[in-house]
């Protein structure tokens, strides 16, 4: 399991390395940036947003046939399953532990983006990708998914976890990827 996680490819190149430490180096600061703004704040206005975006909506299509709700819900699962995806097929297929740890860097980063949409699920005032807020179009996913369990009024508790969540992830990747990249530079060839 430790090299699973921790392995160091055969293939480290000091290029290779210092590419992956650049990579590493741009993520710590982007957390630095998204964990100490107030919820949503920094992440709708990113580059990562428009990433998410596709996954976000084509998650309601997907969806779509196992009814209203799941289809409401979809968005976001489809957000936050395509980083998870990707990190396991890194880190199984690939034996990559430092493109795993990036996705899950994403992954936390998706939690973080949502954050904001759940906070929204009562007042409305988000501005949704039509232009428009959730009060102008007859609400928005996080409203319908809320509403329909009883849960609306724990909308800003909710949004706090998923804020919390992401928050935790993304520091937990850092370490995870600053662990592989020792390890790889232990093992460097070149």
């Amino acid at each position: 399991m430790k090299d699973l996680l921790f392995g160091a490819p055969t293939l480290t190149t000091v290029t290779g390395l210092v590419g992956r430490i650049g990579l590493f180096v741009i993520f710590l600061v982007w957390s630095l940036r998204f964990i100490s703004q107030p919820m949503g704040e920094e992440v709708a206005d990113s580059i990562m947003h428009l990433i998410n975006l596709p996954f976000h909506e084509s998650g309601h299509v997907i969806f779509s046939p196992f009814g209203q709700f799941m289809t409401s819900l979809g968005g976001s699962l489809a957000q936050v399953l395509v980083p998870a995806i990707c990190a396991i097929a890194l880190l199984v297929q690939t034996r990559d532990p430092f493109g795993a740890s990036v996705c899950v860097w994403w992954l936390g980063e998706s939690f973080l983006d949502l954050a904001p949409y759940i906070n929204d699920a009562r007042a409305l005032r988000l501005v949704l990708l039509g232009g428009r807020t959730g009060a102008e179009v007859e609400g928005h996913d996080w409203e319908a998914v809320l509403g329909t369990l009883g849960w609306l009024h724990h909308d800003h508790t909710l949004a706090r976890g998923a804020h919390g969540l992401g928050t935790a992830l993304m520091i937990g990747a850092l370490a995870w990827g600053a662990l592989v990249l020792m390890r790889q530079a232990q093992h460097l060839r070149t």
